[in-house]
């Protein structure tokens, strides 16, 4: 269990170092979705897309900020 925690740790040092980047990768895999349901399901995928993109705005200004601070 400890190597996967340590994968998600990487995982998310490596998003949150490179937020502004990962919004569009949210975008790319919302689009994917939607073709891949048909349609069926945009309302939830926007939904979730829709949170991830606040997300990585939110971690992308605390990196400013730190940045900034530094």
């Amino acid at each position: 269990m400890s190597a996967s925690g340590g994968v998600f740790d990487r995982l998310k040092k490596a998003v949150t170092d490179n937020a502004d980047k990962a919004e569009g990768v949210v975008g790319k895999a919302a689009r994917a979705a939607k073709k891949a349901t048909g349609g069926a399901h945009d309302d939830k995928i926007d939904k979730g897309a829709g949170a991830a993109t606040d997300y990585l705005r939110k971690r992308a200004r605390e990196n400013d900020r730190d940045d900034k601070e530094s």
